[in-house]
């Protein structure tokens, strides 16, 4: 990829841009190729969750993703290159895409800021191929967006990919992208005031009975075979009488769930896939890779001294913390196997508004040869999602679960062209499809699980995602 230097806060009725696209268009007609162009450039701040509610296209696919805590918000929308692929490679074809858009991409403008240049979104399903022929998201999909706005730290840069050829008018171009930044530069910060009042919902309450009989006959697989730990979902769904405000619900999430990542997908085709996951896959920053051992959990306390309680009582489960240690063990050795040299941090709680988690966090260097999806590839999924052994705990959660888990407890997330890289874990999650609505939640079970507590767990973290559904 070919980094232009040039000065900041570029914008683009500049001569020099114009008469960069020019020259890079006369070498596509004399090698009669196509072109990328990234053009990043800081502009005024702007809430990119106002972004996505104002630019987004229904036929256009997009890609919402907040981490409060880091102060980062991004909205990618439209595609200039896409891939949609299903199968055993999809990892693998992913990272192969990713590399070839690379080569054919020239940065212009502010590269030094965060969120500039090229990044690439990308969200994969649970299992390798959907079992249901209609589930609206493919079991990967990866792409470079037309337009991307990020903030980080109070900064906002716009992020425009445009694709280069023969025939594209360099001026026509110029003018509607100067017309896009007018409108998003017009843009106020976005804080609705909901009425929660307008919304009445019909629950399809799960089969309490049906989920409790799947946890004891687990228990009784995990007593007789190679399965120590297996994580069992179920679903909600839910009926509004108007259709779901997309962009008000996720902004319902941010606020009731400021610890946790916000994410939103779409499919261009009317369905998004949302929510608020406490789980990080990967981070890498510099080389530098954080991932989280996420698992065992106890409900927060009503007072903070049944709080402390509920914590105390989680640091010193034995259950728990085996639950806990499967995953910290599987994480590491799977690093191992990369040739990487994890380093263990110090366990903790991860207090989140209506749950507490054991959380050890797990550090490594990642050497430039390896591409980011080949951690991903790895390490998806985690106990924390699947069980132990995890090949065995596949098959039986197609077994015991009658709905495709699709996008839910998958990883999603981006990469940009430096090997950064940020992938959560789809938990806590909705498939939203205009007036309908599907909640997901899981619970590990492990020897020592009670089928009551486990039906009390999941419907705890699926009444946090209804609380918010607007």
């Amino acid at each position: 990829m070919t980094v232009l230097p040039c000065r900041s806060n570029l914008f683009v009725q500049h001569k020099d841009l114009y008469q960069f696209l020019l020259t890079v268009q006369k070498k596509c007609i004399k090698n009669n190729c196509k072109q990328i162009v990234s053009i990043s450039q800081e502009i005024d701040l702007v809430d990119p969750l106002l972004v996505l509610d104002q630019f987004t296209q229904a036929n256009e696919i997009n890609f919402y993703f907040e981490d409060k805590g880091k102060g980062e918000a991004i909205a990618a929308i439209d595609a200039v290159a896409k891939l949609q692929i299903d199968g055993t490679a999809r990892f693998t074809k992913a990272e192969y895409f990713i590399k070839s858009c690379l080569k054919n991409i020239i940065n212009f403008g502010d590269s030094d800021q965060p969120f500039s240049g090229p990044h690439f979104f990308c969200y994969f399903s649970f299992f390798e191929k959907n079992s249901e022929v209609d589930y609206p998201f493919p079991s990967a999909t990866i792409f470079l967006p037309r337009w991307q706005v990020a903030v980080k730290n109070q900064s906002c840069i716009l992020v425009t990919n445009v694709a280069l050829n023969a025939d594209v008018n360099i001026q026509k171009l110029l003018h509607t992208v100067q017309t896009k930044i007018e409108f998003l530069q017009s843009l106020k910060h976005y804080s609705p005031n909901i009425d929660f009042s307008t919304k009445y919902y019909q629950k399809s309450l799960t089969n309490a009975d049906k989920f409790k009989y799947s946890v004891a006959s687990a228990l009784e697989k995990i007593q007789s075979s190679h399965l120590s730990k297996i994580v069992l979902a179920d679903v909600l769904d839910v009926k509004s009488s108007n259709r779901f405000d997309l962009v008000k619900s996720l902004n319902n999430l941010r606020k009731i769930h400021p610890n946790c990542y916000i994410f939103s997908t779409s499919n261009g085709k009317g369905q998004n896939f949302i929510g608020a996951s406490p789980e990080r896959l990967i981070s890498i920053n510099n080389q530098q890779l954080i991932t989280d051992a996420l698992a065992g959990s106890a409900p927060r306390g009503k007072t903070p001294a049944e709080d402390a309680a509920n914590a105390n009582q989680l640091l010193n489960s034995e259950k728990e913390r085996h639950e806990h240690s499967l995953v910290l063990n599987f994480i590491t050795q799977r690093l191992c196997q990369l040739g990487l040299l994890p380093q263990i941090l110090a366990p903790r709680l991860r207090q989140l508004s209506n749950i507490q988690h054991l959380w050890t966090p797990i550090s490594a260097i990642v050497p430039a040869n390896i591409h980011p999806l080949k951690i991903v590839a790895q390490l998806h999924p985690t106990p924390a999602v699947a069980g132990a052994a995890r090949d065995i705990a596949c098959a039986e959660i197609r077994r015991y679960e009658s709905f495709e888990r699709g996008l839910y407890a998958a990883p999603l997330g981006w990469i940009d062209s430096q090997g950064n890289c940020e992938f959560i874990v789809g938990i806590r999650s909705a498939l939203i499809d205009g007036d309908r609505a599907r909640l997901y939640a899981g619970a590990g079970i492990v020897a020592g699980s009670d089928p009551e507590k486990e039906f009390a767990e999941v419907q705890l973290k699926l009444q946090a995602l209804l609380k918010a559904l607007v």
